[in-house]
């Protein structure tokens, strides 16, 4: 039989770089058949790199800029905005579909593409080498349209209750696409799998902290030509683009996103479920009573097959009315006409979308389209280079558009819509939420609340994804509503609300018992000063004066804090230990009226004219983020652009500034303490450099730094400072608590981000050169890149060869690695942390706790006393 084409595109061996025209064709084909497939949306190939890429990775991968960026600058997570997704239609363009990277995008030459070589091993009995091009022109290729999706699609509504391990996807972590490719069972069958294979395991070419980017599937899905599990090279007619997988990606209808395994290197057919880290530690809904501090001390949560996802579950949204659109009442027409999307897994179609306006009480029934069924009515066409292999098949691959005409007199009185579907297997999407540890499938209703204001409707979506503000959920929680009470948070009829379920904190006693002076608000201030200064943590004031010489930030940081209300940055910065030791400081209670006037606020710049210096240690100042640039997987040096271009950051040599984030979901304050890398002279600009805790199987990251790693560029955060009870001044001469001190040679010893202090003085050294102090710099870390700054430490080192002894250390070095292995033990700080007699010398330590303590222990016993010991 003569096959007719749909579009002139042919296979091309080759792959040439950019993509063919699309131009439509066929003898024989009716005109009016064509304009009811659909086709992609116009689509423009991002030519640019942007600015905010350059410095990362990926910087040979240009990107549209209306993506929002979930995880900060880099790996690349990004959702399309909820309304420009769905405005594109059925079918996404490349530009706008989701991304979901793990790490960097591997760099691929177009010269190699075609052989791009990937391996099927394992359980078979033909092991296979095939290349791309060989793919291409030894198998047949076919095009489908296939629905992608996120598993964690709507995850910032699961982290505005409760925060999961998860970053905040939006509604728009789904895109659908035409993909063409050879179907992966013809790949398997040529390699003939032995009797007790059961599962594909598949492996990128993504080179990741934990290893390579892999997970599996089992393998009578694969040959279940009703899955149309496949092995693409193209997308909406053109080659896979670097973020989407090119040159080859596995894709696996009705299945969350993280099955289908981008840059694929291998098919490993197997007896058993994939053991790679990603397989075991992502995509799961572990049990809901399974908190993270469970999760992470018992790995046999993870391990546990039956929490997997693989196929998807009912889920919807709402597109149309979008967040924030207003609906002028005088000018609306009859009806508004709601639109949105739906979906389902496993192949199973959505039988029904059901809309609601009186809080579920009623349901009304929203009309589908359907235009993945219109690529079944051509048989034996050619779409893209590959077999339209749609017309016999009855499993669905795609998402649906539903839509239903309202009377605008009833939304006039409703307070909202909600949305729920439901497919041929009659699973239909819950009202409540299943919050899990990983915060992934996440599908109750989707609702949307209505606002009466000033003769217009103006209609608010649950959430914004990543740290976007807005959405009625946040506004809910900041009111105080509990979200989980079954009502979405509001009250009902009157009734008063329910208390929102909290994490208890551990409860550390800060008062002195018997204590009953009341302090006013005059007395406070009469103390703000470093003479007998007073300070206020929850409404008790505390007298810093005994620990003014004593303090670890410095005696600035209790002057700086003299008078005020300290609560945010002592809650978060003190550990149990000073939070302990406080009533020891406790002289009596503000009285209400005093309390009262504190509450008014923190002091705050008021002029309008340009300060001469950026940091006031009384008050917090803005600072805008201006760029990130990773330095390796998990660092990044972030710029801040001060007020004005001349301005310098005013920090002293050897001191700290505080940085202060407000969590998006709990709205705490997040404070902490660092040492920028730049120098102290810098004008208009400050360096940060990061290292960011992530979450891990073990425990759970860091606040501040996985929030540092989030917010956007363009947002600014706040600066305090300077703190710190050390300062350099020079040629050996530096300050303690105030007390000046000459010395001859400085001991540093320091591990990861905690270089930072140790690297501004000792370059403060090296680069006079006229300075005669001397520096034994001690520097252990686990892996060579975690040796931060290390070029700049080289450098010094070098160049100063009579003034800088550099020790590195690692516990995990390479087989080439030249250096010392081990931790920074006795037997090296016998060895080299030695002062000669009658020598000045000062030890300088920061670091993880564990080091700060060994350190502390072992120079004590060879004679160092805590004088000369001083902690960062």
């Amino acid at each position: 039989m003569k096959e007719e084409n749909i579009q002139s595109h042919q296979v091309v061996v080759d792959l040439p770089p950019t993509p063919p025209e699309t131009v439509i064709d066929g003898d024989d084909t009716n005109g009016e058949e064509l304009l009811s497939l659909p086709l992609p949306p116009p689509s423009t190939i991002p030519s640019k790199i942007l600015d905010i890429d350059i410095p990362t990775p990926d910087a040979h991968v240009p990107r549209d800029p209306r993506l929002i960026r979930l995880t900060g600058v880099h790996p690349f997570n990004v959702e399309a905005p909820l309304t420009d997704l769905f405005n594109e239609g059925f079918l996404t363009s490349p530009e706008l579909f989701y991304v979901r990277n793990h790490g960097a995008v591997p760099i691929v030459q177009d010269e190699d593409i075609p052989n791009w070589e990937f391996t099927v091993e394992g359980l078979v009995a033909n092991p296979l080498k095939i290349t791309l091009r060989e793919l291409l022109s030894e198998y047949e290729n076919v095009t489908y349209p296939i629905t992608l999706v996120c598993a964690g699609n709507r995850r910032k509504e699961q982290n505005v209750v409760r925060k999961s391990k998860g970053f905040s996807w939006g509604p728009a972590g789904v895109s659908t696409a035409l993909f063409t490719g050879v179907v992966m069972a013809d790949v398997i069958k040529r390699a003939n799998p032995l009797r007790k294979a059961r599962y594909v395991c598949m492996e990128g070419a993504d080179k990741l902290p934990n290893g390579y980017y892999g997970t599996s599937v089992k393998l009578n899905w694969v040959m279940d030509p009703n899955r149309g599990i496949m092995l693409a090279h193209g997308m909406n007619g053109e080659m896979l683009r670097p973020d989407h997988g090119q040159p080859l990606r596995a894709v696996i209808p009705g299945q969350i996103g993280g099955r289908s395994v981008k840059w694929l290197k291998k098919l490993i057919v197997t007896a058993e479920p994939s053991d790679n880290w990603y397989h075991i530690y992502d995509n799961r809904v572990l049990p809901t009573m399974v908190d993270p501090d469970e999760a992470a001390k018992n790995p046999a949560w993870w391990k546990d097959e039956r929490y997997a996802i693989y196929d998807l579950s009912p889920n919807s949204a709402i597109a149309y009315p979008a967040h924030e659109e207003q609906l002028a009442i005088a000018a609306a027409p009859e009806v508004y006409t709601a639109r949105g999307y739906a979906y389902s897994g496993g192949g199973r179609r959505i039988t029904r979308v059901e809309i609601s306006i009186d809080k579920g009480k009623t349901w009304r029934l929203s009309n589908i389209e359907y235009a993945e069924d219109r690529y079944r009515g051509f048989e034996n066409k050619q779409l893209f280079g590959g077999r339209l292999d749609m017309d016999w098949r009855e499993t669905c691959f795609c998402w649906c558009f539903w839509s239903l005409d309202i009377p605008v007199k009833e939304l006039q009185e409703a307070k909202d819509i909600l949305v729920r579907s439901m497919d041929e297997s009659m699973c239909i999407q819950p009202r409540d939420m299943y919050w899990s540890v990983l915060g992934m499938m996440n599908n109750p209703y989707y609702r949307i609340v209505i606002h009466s204001e000033n003769g217009s409707l103006r209609f608010e979506h649950p959430t914004q994804p990543a740290l976007l503000p807005g959405g009625w959920m946040e506004r809910i929680k900041k009111a105080g509503g509990n979200l989980t009470n079954g009502q979405w948070g509001e009250r009902i009829g009157g009734e008063a609300d329910d208390a929102v379920v909290v994490e208890t904190p551990k409860e550390i006693k800060m008062t002195k018992d018997g204590l009953d002076r009341e302090i006013t608000i005059d007395q406070l201030r009469k103390h703000d000063k470093a003479e007998q200064p007073w300070f206020v943590v929850n409404g008790e004031v505390y007298d810093g004066t005994a620990f003014l010489q004593e303090h670890p930030g410095g005696a600035q940081s209790i002057i700086s804090a003299a008078g005020l209300d300290s609560t945010d940055e002592f809650m978060a910065i003190h550990s149990e230990t000073a939070k302990a030791m406080m009533p020891s400081y406790h002289i009596g209670s503000l009285d209400e009226a005093s309390r009262r006037i504190l509450a008014e606020g923190e002091p705050q710049n008021e002029s309008t004219e340009l300060r001469p210096i950026f940091l006031n240690s009384r008050v917090w100042n803005k600072a805008l983020l201006h760029s990130k640039v990773s330095v390796s997987w998990d660092t990044r040096i972030f710029t801040f652009k001060l007020e004005h271009d001349d301005q310098p950051l005013g920090l002293p040599t050897g001191q700290h500034l505080m940085i202060r984030l407000r969590d998006p979901v709990t709205q705490e304050n997040i404070i902490r303490s660092y040492t920028p890398i730049s120098q102290t002279t810098r004008k208009g600009f400050c360096d940060v450099l990061v290292k960011v805790y992530f979450d891990t199987k073990e425990r759970a990251g860091g606040k501040m730094t996985k929030a540092l790693d989030a917010i956007p560029i363009g947002n600014t955060v706040d600066f305090k400072g300077p703190i710190g009870k050390f300062e350099y001044l020079g040629h050996g001469l530096c300050a303690v608590n105030s007390v000046q001190r000459q010395v001859r040679r400085f001991f540093m010893i320091c591990g990861g981000s905690g270089i930072t202090p140790i690297f501004q003085v000792l370059r403060a050294v090296m680069q006079d050169k006229e300075d005669p102090t001397t520096c034994v710099v001690f520097d252990g870390n686990r892996l060579v890149e975690d040796i931060l700054c290390k070029e700049d430490l080289d450098t010094f080192a070098r160049d100063n060869v009579d003034r800088c002894k550099l020790i590195y250390t690692l516990t995990q070095g390479p087989e080439d690695w030249q250096g010392l292995r081990g931790r920074i033990g006795a037997s090296l700080l016998e060895e080299h942390c030695v002062r000669g007699e009658d020598e000045d010398a000062l030890v300088l330590i920061c670091g993880p706790e564990a080091l700060e303590k060994s350190a502390h222990a072992i120079l004590n016993e060879q004679g160092w006393s805590d004088a000369d010991l001083l902690f960062f």
